[in-house]
């Protein structure tokens, strides 16, 4: 069994909380380009598979794993002569400002996980903007030695390009690093990496949907110190 010496997290649903951070920043960008039209809001609610009365999103929701350019496109619909690049800018700008809740406490976790000489990075469809802006405000971005982002010039998951990156700049074969994260998208990437495939059960999606994809389905990214050193 291979040595895992690097992971590689996706960051929403895996890092962060999916519903409690997303739900709020879908509410108040809704409610901002909707301006009191609740028939607009409504059908841009369900054109971004967002659940306002729940406060959460649709398993199918383009958000849970799409880029800020894709969920755009579904709103993009919904307002005529609203340019994309300004919807993309003025969505991105609202995501990071998202308030962000850990998944579990990442500080004790990462620190964990360096402690026993792991490289670490996130590869997020979010932009990289909002991500280092997120774990920033989580004190923990100075624990990762690479953070990649759809816009980050490397391409987007599922393509294998920005994990294949994060393995070039940490100088580890890609078959040592385990790609972690709470949606399909994540585990493809990671089999088109040539990575190890963990799933987390801490976002919108459940075990039987990761298990047929992944190599390991854990409850959230505290179980990885301990399957790490199980693996050696």
């Amino acid at each position: 069994m291979t040595r895992i010496a690097g992971i590689l997290f996706d960051k929403d649903g895996t890092l962060f909380d999916f519903n409690a951070t997303w739900a709020v920043w879908a509410h108040g960008v809704i409610e901002r380009l909707s301006r009191g039209d609740a028939g607009l809001a409504a059908r841009m609610a369900d054109a971004i598979g967002f659940l306002p009365a729940q406060m959460r999103f649709a398993s199918g929701s383009p958000v849970i794993a799409g880029t800020p350019a894709e969920v755009a496109g579904y709103l993009l619909a919904h307002l005529p002569g609203r340019a994309l690049d300004e919807l993309v800018a003025e969505l991105d700008a609202a995501a990071q400002t998202a308030p962000q809740v850990a998944a579990v406490p990442l500080a004790p976790c990462l620190g964990e996980l360096q402690a026993q000489g792991l490289r670490l990075g996130v590869c997020t469809n979010d932009s990289e903007a909002a991500a280092r802006a997120h774990l920033d405000a989580a004190g923990v971005a100075q624990l990762f030695d690479m953070i990649v982002g759809y816009d980050s010039g490397y391409g987007e998951k599922p393509a294998a390009g920005p994990l294949l990156a994060f393995a070039q700049r940490v100088g580890l074969e890609p078959a040592t690093i385990a790609m972690v994260g709470d949606s399909p998208h994540d585990l493809h990437a990671a089999r088109a990496a040539g990575m190890v495939a963990v799933g987390v059960l801490s976002g919108p999606a459940d075990e039987a949907t990761l298990a047929p994809l992944a190599d390991v389905v854990l409850p959230d990214i505290s179980a990885l110190a301990a399957w790490v050193g199980r693996r050696g």
